[in-house]
């Protein structure tokens, strides 16, 4: 068993053990996910992914990837504006997470939307498709999470087309005069909502840890180009709370 190290939050384990810890929080807090999600944010967290999608700009026929997909919010939207309701759609769109709990919410909730579209369990660091195979693919708020996001960034620059390009909307460095009142907000009332709403504190501890230790703008976006990702660029959304990135294959 290998002994290098990785981030759990603020805690240093064994690389090894980072998936299933992983695995038990989101099992833990999948139940209540999109109640917290709309406290943490106060409802932000949907005005975010709207904006992910409408800079999509996808062909109809476009095949799409929706990584760490969860609660399929970013999926539901996907769907609307590629039109898969309709009989004229002719592209792909697949909802897929590494969570089975997680997924299976997510795969009710587009049932319950009329979106019959797949809901894949799979590892965004060994993906189960070909080369070349995606022009678009998104992660809404799951790099993080990652325990190899080099390797996840590289198998994801794998599975695009050439001229296909990746969407990452993930919680990022708040612009510095905030700081002081966002640390308080995270560290102080988060974890207490998740205590109070989910019956879980160290779970939404560890999420605030884990928002912590991402990289920030500059360094997604180095470690983006390192995978090969061309033209990558990055925009700041309420003063830097979470950042869109965006990369293409060329």
């Amino acid at each position: 068993m290998t002994n290098k190290k990785t981030h759990f939050g603020f805690s240093e384990i064994n690389i090894s053990q980072k998936a299933g810890k992983v695995a038990s929080v989101f099992h833990s807090v999948a139940s209540n996910y999109d109640l917290m999600n709309d406290l943490m944010s106060f409802g932000m967290h949907h005005i975010w992914k709207k904006f992910l999608v409408s800079t999509c700009h996808v062909k109809k026929d476009a095949r799409i990837l929706d990584i760490a997909g969860g609660t399929a919010d970013l999926s539901i939207l996907l769907a609307k504006k590629m039109g898969v309701h309709s009989s004229q759609f002719k592209g792909q769109l697949i909802h897929s997470d590494i969570n089975l709990s997680m997924l299976n919410i997510g795969r009710n909730k587009l049932i319950d939307e009329g979106i019959f579209i797949p809901s894949l369990l799979c590892d965004a660091e060994s993906l189960p498709f070909s080369d070349n195979y995606f022009d678009c693919v998104t992660i809404g708020f799951g790099i993080r999470n990652m325990t190899d996001k080099k390797k996840a960034l590289s198998e994801i620059y794998r599975v695009l087309s050439p001229g296909g390009k990746i969407l990452i909307l993930e919680f990022s460095k708040v612009w510095r005069p905030l700081q002081f009142f966002y640390d308080q907000f995270s560290f102080k009332l988060l974890p207490k909502l998740g205590k109070l709403f989910a019956k879980d504190e160290l779970s939404y501890q560890y999420l605030v840890e884990s928002i912590r230790m991402h990289p920030d703008q500059e360094s997604l976006k180095k470690m983006m180009e390192e995978e090969s990702f061309s033209k990558v660029e990055f925009l700041n959304l309420s003063s830097g709370v979470v950042a869109i990135h965006v990369g293409y294959k060329f």
